[in-house]
């Protein structure tokens, strides 16, 4: 019978280090640290510089171990890439900040491998709808707007910029 067990890390997305905390936390399985951190890193660099929770789970038997990352959520990372503090209690009347439509392409990009949409367009959309729903404007206008915006290709160009990342997923 395998005997998994699974250990939580937080670490700053592509730049786990074998120092304590992770390191002690990886060599108590009789791992290879360095190896690890590595996978870690690799799988995380596409949130660099947000805190990720990481899941390590390990076969203690055969010390067979797979990573599981789980990145913030598309709210945190709308408001960390507007620079707000917390969502606005009064999103129709009250913004706490404002994104480029390329900040929410990068949400977007970095949320890919969790999000259920076709296109990058699409993802776009829904994120625009969830920055509305916390009180983020974008390009200082409405989530409506710049649904209108997309669909009549007026973003087209910085899409295109990052179309070929979308569908490397």
């Amino acid at each position: 019978m395998v005997v998994w067990r699974t250990v939580r890390l937080k670490v700053k997305g592509g730049s786990a280090s074998p120092q304590p905390p992770v390191g002690p936390a990886i060599a108590q399985f009789g791992l290879d640290v360095n190896e690890v951190v590595n996978k870690i890193n690799d799988l995380t660099k596409h949130l660099k510089d947000f805190e990720v929770t990481v899941l390590l789970h390990v076969d203690t038997d055969t010390r067979n171990y797979r990573v599981e990352v789980r990145s913030p959520s598309s709210s945190s990372l709308l408001l960390k890439m507007a620079g707000a503090s917390g969502p606005s209690g009064d999103p129709a009347h009250k913004k706490v900040g404002n994104l480029s439509i390329e900040d929410v392409i990068k949400v977007a990009l970095m949320k890919k491998n969790e999000m259920n949409s076709r296109s990058l367009k699409a993802a776009v959309k829904c994120l625009v709808s969830t920055a509305s729903t916390i009180g983020l404007s974008v390009d200082n206008k409405s989530a409506k707007e710049v649904v209108k915006l997309i669909d009549e290709g007026f973003y087209d160009p910085v899409f295109l910029k990052y179309e070929g990342e979308w569908g490397s997923r």
